[in-house]
């Protein structure tokens, strides 16, 4: 199975900067897709960011221009750099992946991380 751990959350004022990693580890035979989801209280989970293994990305509108994904396949790592932070970015913040393992090297699966809380507050 893939595992995912998350860091980088937090409590940060209105204009400033956070940065999230998630490192994935365990039976890991190719991962195509990873990228962030976040879900605020009340609303549905949306997708904030991705990256696939080509290096193509894809941003929610309400963030472009102010968040940065990025892959570290080596690692098995993807970061979301997130500038110019607003109250409406406060929400949990999910890592996910799309991949294979190696019992199982065609048949993809989702994973999920579990969540690191990011707060945008004066």
């Amino acid at each position: 199975q893939v595992q995912l751990v998350e860091s980088g959350g937090g409590l940060v004022q209105p204009g400033g900067s956070l940065r999230l990693s998630c490192a994935a580890s365990g039976s890991i035979f190719s991962i195509s897709h990873m990228g962030w989801y976040r879900q605020a209280p009340g609303k549905q989970r949306e997708l904030v960011a991705s990256i696939i293994s080509g290096g193509s990305t894809n941003y929610a509108d309400s963030v472009k221009g102010r968040f940065s994904v990025s892959r570290d396949n080596a690692k098995n790592t993807v970061y979301l750099q997130m500038n110019n932070l607003k109250p409406e970015d406060t929400a949990v913040y999910y890592c996910h992946v799309r991949g294979t393992v190696v019992a199982a090297p065609v048949t993809s699966n989702d994973y999920w991380g579990q969540g690191t809380q990011v707060t945008v507050s004066s």
